[in-house]
């Protein structure tokens, strides 16, 4: 249903070595780097899905009280490698690794990026 996803940054340095590390543990690579934003896709995708950008109109970035982006993870052990890296590189915490009550096999952790983005990296499957 998604095209792509745009997430503000005040700095675009900053962000790049959180996203960096975090959709990496997700299988996530960055394939567009300029001036203003950076872009990320998985190995087998043709375009760039997640956008960390400086906002077009000039004004500070700001997040949205209520949103969430979930990225799907291949593993529990991704999410726990996700969750780990966003903390290590400037992230907070929102809710650690583990079962979620939406499902039986809901394994999520929830961090927030430097800008305050809230971010959950989530799998699905029984492991």
């Amino acid at each position: 249903m998604l095209l792509y996803v745009t997430l503000g940054t005040n700095d675009l340095t900053r962000s790049a070595r959180f996203y960096d590390a975090v959709l990496a543990a997700l299988g996530y690579e960055r394939r567009v780097t300029e001036a203003d934003e950076i872009g990320y896709a998985t190995s087998g995708d043709h375009r760039c899905r997640l956008w960390v950008t400086k906002p077009y109109d000039g004004k500070s970035a700001t997040f949205g009280n209520g949103t969430t982006m979930a990225i799907e993870a291949p593993s529990r052990a991704a999410v726990d490698a996700f969750h780990k890296a966003g903390l290590a590189n400037g992230g907070t915490d929102e809710g650690p690794p583990g079962l979620r009550p939406f499902h039986p096999n809901f394994y999520a952790a929830f961090v927030r990026d430097p800008d305050g983005n809230k971010l959950a990296a989530v799998c699905e499957r029984a492991e």
